[in-house]
């Protein structure tokens, strides 16, 4: 199970706190948390590498090896190309289209029955082997060449026997994906606190409980009072809205009047496929002004991207959340300097790497 991040910040809050040692803000935690996590998921293959070479046993729960197995394999993947052209295929890409590879594994033909392993070589390599008829890339052994985030295989498709479409499930990879950033979303309330928004982030999500009043432009000026009500756009009597997207759906609002004019409306429920630059429209003839449209007009703003709504738990597993906290303690006593937190925190977390590594 994952490490909720929320438990995490408010354990060192509260320590910070307790201490009177100062105050470690969403922006600074969430720097200083992705850091850590990073810090934390680099280590586990130098302790693996190391812990192969220790003496093993196969008590149940005490294997290291095991152990550091399980953390991984939560970031094993194995995925088709994300584009390929003429035989060139690219690593696979996240949901923001970003390479997800951070450690590649192997690589498969999967244009052929059995999908072989593809024999990953430098240039060099690669023209030395096509001098020799027993070497040269085959169906059975391909051949593929590493450039930057793709890979070039051979034979291509496009020579086989009949021809092939070059396509992105021709070729699969195993490798360990990079962890989500930690990401501690929050809403400033009335009194300008922070107050922790457990939605899950999505770049393209509308905020849930973020405000849209602001982004009301025309207004109505002398529409009849509604006491606050759920609506939803499209569907209630009077409100429509015009998305780039026709598959968005699943918006509700609360929606309400004083003194002629809209001064609520709020996300209750975000739904799915809505974008910057849809519009919500309200018929004034509907509520009491005649003639009228009130429009709202969504911006980056209202959405996880650009704001700080949406929240990112860490990935790696629960047994992790100490060491979790005392990185960040470490790191918070830089940020407050105060060195005495430096120290307690790296000489817990030496004492902790000691005993692991008895």
């Amino acid at each position: 199970m994952a490490i909720n991040v929320n438990t995490v910040y408010n354990t060192v809050l509260t320590i910070l706190n307790k201490e009177q040692r100062g105050y470690l803000t969403p922006y600074e935690f969430n720097k200083v948390a992705n850091q850590v996590q990073l810090e934390i998921f680099e280590n586990y293959f130098e302790d693996y590498n190391q812990f192969l070479r220790m003496p093993k046993t196969d008590e149940e729960f005490a294997s290291r090896v095991a152990h550091i197995e399980e953390e991984i394999q939560v970031f094993e993947k194995y995925n088709s190309s994300s584009s390929s052209t003429n035989g060139i295929y690219a690593f696979p890409q996240d949901t923001n289209n970003v390479n997800e590879v951070y450690r590649l594994g192997s690589v498969y033909f999967n244009a052929v029955p059995g999908t072989p392993q593809i024999e990953l070589v430098n240039r060099k390599e690669y023209k030395q082997q096509l001098m020799s008829p027993l070497t040269q890339p085959s169906k059975k052994f391909p051949i593929g060449i590493l450039k930057g985030d793709t890979v070039e295989v051979f034979p291509k498709v496009t020579t086989f026997n009949p021809a092939l479409v070059t396509n992105n499930s021709d070729v699969k990879f195993s490798y360990i994906k990079k962890p989500s950033s930690p990401r501690w979303g929050y809403q400033v309330g009335a009194l300008g606190q922070f107050t922790y928004d457990p939605t899950v982030f999505q770049p393209d999500l509308l905020n849930s409980n973020g405000g849209l009043v602001q982004n009301i432009s025309p207004n109505f000026t002398t529409a009849t009072s509604q006491a606050p009500i759920v609506v939803t756009p499209g569907t209630t009597t009077g409100i429509t809205i015009s998305t780039l997207n026709p598959s968005a759906s699943g918006l509700t609002l609360t929606f309400s009047i004083t003194n002629g004019q809209i001064d609520q409306l709020q996300v209750e429920n975000p739904g799915t496929g809505y974008s910057n630059g849809d519009t919500i429209s309200f018929n004034g003839s509907s509520f009491g002004q005649s003639g009228t449209i009130a429009k709202c007009t969504f911006s980056a703003s209202n959405f996880n991207s650009g704001s700080t709504f949406g929240s990112t738990d860490f990935e790696i597993s629960e047994s992790m959340q100490p060491e979790v906290v005392l990185e960040i303690l470490k790191y918070s006593g830089v940020i407050i300097r105060d060195p005495q937190i430096v120290q307690v925190a790296q000489q817990e977390l030496l004492q902790e790497e000691a005993n692991e590594k008895r």
